[in-house]
């Protein structure tokens, strides 16, 4: 049979339906995985604040470091993990001068670091020269006044003359010298050391032939009697210098600012016992460094758990480190001779002894 004869006709084939074109499936991808997955949002808040708390403890890690150069910091007492601080600066042994100074050097160190919210000013000195002690005065003065600190005073064995001297950078607040039981203090007066030698360098044929220019410019030389001139303008310095003392003994002591007889009684250039001078209104109260660091935290307004006690050495040297000895060591024997110099100039002094430059010093 022909296949033409099975097909439709041309009329009935426009009426027959036709079948329509299958849709194509459309498979839509999966969205571009991130970097952290579903969780990516919660992931990236947990990293920025890792970040952010460890910026935090860095920062509170290096305070507890010092810059090579400077006064190294080093844990007291109180809290071993508290931010805030009271600073312990220590004046030890003879006050020769201020500049350069160890004792001015923690001074500084302070001043740089805002965690530090008292001082305790811890003194263990029979005083020095008139320069040296105002000029740790004068700074310590400034440091507490710019900073707004508290500032206590701990007497060690001795705190006489020049060490009185500074311990009145305290200012009118009560309660805040302390002495040990056993601490001397006190001898407000100024000296300028003079021995005459010239008996002796007679014996010896020894004649003084220096050449001045002016009958004063060899005042106070042992090598020959001082002269009633010589002697009345160094006693006009010596009478200065002590109404200087004890205008800042009344700045730090106001009692006396209306009991001038009391003043006077008190600066006799005598030492006193710790229960003399708080008799004599010198000392406020005995007791050792634990009740000076409490009195400052108070003063501070903070708890005594909640506040960090630091006190400052000397920064080592690489010498010294290698040999395992105190690098301090030569600076100091560099400072006593320098000291036995000083003695060739007459000066002033704020100093309990009868030869300056026997006193040595560990910190100056």
């Amino acid at each position: 049979m022909d296949q033409s004869d099975t097909s439709l006709p041309s009329s009935q084939m426009g009426s027959a339906p036709i079948a329509s074109a299958p849709q194509p499936i459309m498979i839509q991808p999966p969205p571009p995985a991130t970097l952290f997955g579903r969780f990516g949002k919660w992931l990236l808040a947990a990293l920025v604040l890792a970040v952010i708390t460890c910026v935090g403890m860095y920062g509170r890690y290096q305070s507890y470091f010092s810059p090579a150069d400077q006064p190294q910091e080093k844990y007291h007492s109180l809290s071993k993990t508290a931010r805030p601080k009271l600073a312990i600066i220590e004046v030890s042994g003879a006050i020769m001068d201020g500049e350069g100074s160890f004792a001015k050097k923690q001074i500084d160190r302070v001043r740089e670091d805002d965690d530090v919210v008292g001082v305790v000013l811890r003194i263990d000195s029979p005083g020095g020269t008139v320069t040296g002690s105002d000029y740790l005065y004068h700074h310590l003065r400034e440091l507490t006044e710019d900073r707004n600190l508290p500032l206590v005073v701990s007497m060690g064995s001795m705190c006489a003359s020049g060490g009185y001297y500074i311990a009145m950078a305290v200012g009118e607040k009560p309660d805040s010298i302390f002495s040990e039981p056993t601490t001397w203090t006190g001898s407000i007066g100024v000296i300028i050391p003079h021995y005459d030698l010239s008996g002796s360098l007679k014996m010896f044929q020894v004649k003084d032939d220096s050449i001045v220019s002016g009958p004063l410019k060899g005042m106070g030389s042992p090598t020959k009697p001082m002269t009633e001139e010589e002697r009345n303008v160094l006693q006009a310095l010596v009478d200065e210098s002590f109404s200087g003392f004890k205008k800042i003994v009344v700045s730090g002591r106001p009692k006396f600012k209306d009991d001038a007889a009391a003043l006077d009684a008190a600066a006799t250039g005598q030492v006193f016992t710790a229960e003399q001078a708080v008799e004599r209104g010198l000392v406020d109260k005995i007791g050792f460094i634990e009740a000076a660091i409490e009195r400052a935290a108070e003063l501070a307004n903070v708890n005594m758990d909640e506040v960090r006690c630091v006190k400052y050495e000397e920064p080592p040297t690489l010498l010294g480190s290698l040999l395992g000895v105190d690098s301090a060591v030569p600076a100091r024997s560099l400072a006593e001779v320098r000291s036995v110099l000083d003695l060739m100039a007459p000066r002033a002094y704020y100093l309990w002894t009868w030869l300056p430059a026997a006193v040595s010093s560990s910190r100056r």
